[in-house]
């Protein structure tokens, strides 16, 4: 590990590369996924006031729920929508462009919701927590690209993981700043909700002092001003070995376009790089990390903790993601990207059979609810070290150039759909089976995990062409069908898998 951070330090544009695409990135959809947890008392106050001064209607209570609830998941539209925009906007504008554009609509969505409380008016939320979504949706994808393509080939998975620390840190600072001690009172919960303004802001002044993406610049334009990109972004190092594999992926894809979404979807040599993607993310959002959060209050009530410390207990949850997180960049150079996402999930699924027996027996003794509360801290321990960390640069690693922005764009569209479905379905799911709605999600961590076991390759320190092949050589019944598998790639005129950064 000291070797990598090493050579980390010795790259400061690409640290603060880290800091000014992560603050204005992924750390808005962790903060905007926790934010609205505090305010939501205050909220429907609004919403009942509004009917009432505009139309002296007095709703009911289920009434209200209904409304908030499609406030919370406006989010997750926006973020779809956003996702499903963000492959042709960062192809076409590149990485840094279409981070530095998207902070305009973050923008706009906090003046809405700063206003939103003066103005009386419940549905500039709304459409406030819409473009956040949308801003979201974008920078999921902008902000993994421009990093994992910024920095060098050795601390890709370092960098990566910061991707994942980013969204810790986004969800560990909406717990923090919604205590009642700083926004989250009756007086400043809009400034609260309009806190992503200010970050927006923050990447807007500082963004562009740093270089776009070298490979984008190189293989995307055709500029040799990727060169000089390299040179700030690397310093003096020799990065001729990294310009020279460049130069020869662009060789190779010469006659190639970026595909699209269908495209890649139909494309028959990328089939198990797809399901890969389809698998991961999927689980991602259906691992239960969500539920566990949901019935954290649950524990630390039964542990004897009142109810209004409850939000000071919770920021421990987040506390505990986020310093999982720092450890995970801390060690992920010496650990298998694969071993991390086996064991991460793996090990969640023998956790929430625990936290189930847990909590069924958490009436009948009564030092149950502390065993709860430490599977609770365990069980994010396992998704903050592995599967948060890894699987967001993931398309990145296993897709080449020509199918990058495709294979983002569905795996953003898988976490915002697999979100979305999962707001719908889980109160209902708690309703009906109450603690036992663990075993749902048993079967997706269980699932993922012995997926990745015996289907997908070590990624670290791999380019995409060898990736390939290692899939090739899992999947393939004989080297028969491997050469034969080659051969009608290059008949086709389609050498599709030599990505080299």
């Amino acid at each position: 590990m000291p070797q990598y951070l090493s050579l980390l330090l010795d790259c400061p544009v690409v640290i603060a590369a880290i800091f000014v695409s992560g603050i204005g990135g992924t750390f808005q959809y962790g903060f905007s996924i926790s934010v609205m947890i505090s305010p939501s008392a205050f909220i429907k106050e609004l919403v009942n006031k509004t009917c009432l001064q505009r139309y002296n209607v007095s709703l009911e209570p289920w009434q209200v729920s209904l409304i908030w609830s499609f406030t919370v998941s406006i989010f997750c539209i926006g973020g779809l929508l956003g996702s499903l925009v963000a492959g042709p906007l960062i192809s076409k504008f590149g990485r840094k462009q279409c981070l530095l554009l998207n902070n305009f609509v973050a923008i706009i969505g906090a003046v809405l919701m700063l206003l939103s409380q003066t103005a009386m008016s419940f549905e500039m939320i709304m459409v406030g927590r819409f473009l956040y979504g949308i801003n979201s949706g974008v920078s999921l994808s902008a902000h993994t690209m421009y990093l994992v393509e910024c920095a060098p080939k050795k601390l890709r998975g370092m960098v990566g993981v910061t991707i994942a620390t980013f969204i810790s840190l986004g969800k560990f600072c909406g717990q923090l700043l919604g205590i009642s001690e700083l926004l989250g009172t009756q007086e400043r919960w809009s400034w609260l909700l309009g806190f992503n303004g200010f970050t927006a802001l923050l990447q807007l002044s500082t963004l562009p002092f740093l270089p776009e993406s070298p490979c984008f610049l190189l293989l995307d334009k055709g500029d040799r001003q990727a060169c000089e990109a390299l040179r700030r972004l690397w310093g003096n190092k020799d990065y001729s070995r990294e310009v020279e594999e460049m130069l020869e992926e662009k060789a190779d894809l010469q006659s190639i376009r970026s595909y699209s979404v269908m495209e890649l979807i139909q494309n028959q040599t990328v089939r198990w790089q797809l399901l890969t993607i389809i698998v991961t993310f999927t689980t991602l959002q259906l691992c239960g990390i969500n539920a566990v959060y949901f019935y954290s209050f649950d524990v630390f009530r039964a542990a004897g903790i009142q109810e209004h410390q409850l939000r000071y207990a919770a920021l421990g949850t987040g506390l505990c993601e986020l310093s999982t997180s720092v450890a995970c960049f801390m060690t992920i150079e010496n650990t298998c990207k694969k071993v991390l996402l086996f064991r991460g999930y793996i090990g969640m699924s023998a956790t929430l059979i625990l936290l189930t027996i847990t909590l069924y027996l958490q009436s009948q003794v009564s030092w149950m609810p502390y065993c709860s509360m430490g599977l609770i801290f365990i069980c994010i321990f396992f998704f903050a070290s592995g599967p948060a960390g890894v699987t967001a640069p993931l398309p990145g690693e296993i897709l080449t150039q020509s199918f990058k922005s495709a294979g983002y764009t569905i795996a953003c569209t898988l976490n915002w759909a697999s979100l979305f479905v999962l707001g719908m379905l889980f109160p209902i799911l708690v309703e009906h089976l109450d603690y036992f709605c663990f075993f749902i999600f048993l079967f997706f961590c269980a699932g993922c995990g012995l997926y990745v076991r015996f289907n997908v390759p070590e990624t670290k320190n791999r380019t995409a062409l060898e990736i390939a092949i290692e899939f090739q050589r899992m999947h393939c019944k004989s080297a028969e069908s491997q050469r034969k598998n080659s051969t009608e790639q290059k008949v086709n005129g389609i050498k599709t898998y030599e990505t080299k950064f």
